[in-house]
């Protein structure tokens, strides 16, 4: 069944506010945007599911990319879903898997699924994030 307008409009309105908390780093807000918090890491297969491993996993991106941004490149509404692209920039400032720190800055397109339940946001499932960048080659 395809989604109202008005329902379409909450469900962006829902996104919107939650992409904005993550460039602001208020990612109490963030959190709050989900009817239940879980996030999926496609590229690494993790899974972070209830209020306290959202969380977590928003503090541990905030160490390793303490500047870390979005910009939003397209929106498009499915049936259950608000799909996005984006383009997500950064500095590798703090470990994020047990790495050294590269210093090194980054920018990747990305594509984030946010599911809902009508008007609930119950997930969001990333697919090319959790990036660290390469440290520098020598010669």
């Amino acid at each position: 069944m395809t989604a109202s307008k008005a329902l379409r409009a909450l469900r962006e309105a829902i996104v919107l506010e939650h992409l904005e908390s993550e460039n602001e780093h208020e990612f109490d807000a963030t959190v709050r945007t989900f009817d239940h918090p879980r996030c999926e890491i496609v590229a690494t297969g993790q899974v972070f599911d209830g209020r306290a491993e959202v969380a977590g996993y928003y503090a541990r991106v905030r160490d390793a990319f303490p500047d870390q941004r979005s910009r939003l490149v397209a929106l498009r509404h499915a049936d259950d879903a608000v799909i996005v692209e984006l383009e997500l920039r950064g500095t590798h400032l703090g470990s994020l898997r047990g790495e050294e720190p590269t210093g090194r800055a980054f920018v990747v397109r990305t594509a984030a699924f946010f599911v809902f339940d009508e008007a609930r946001l119950v997930g969001k499932r990333v697919y090319g994030e959790e990036v660290v960048p390469a440290p520098a080659l020598t010669t």
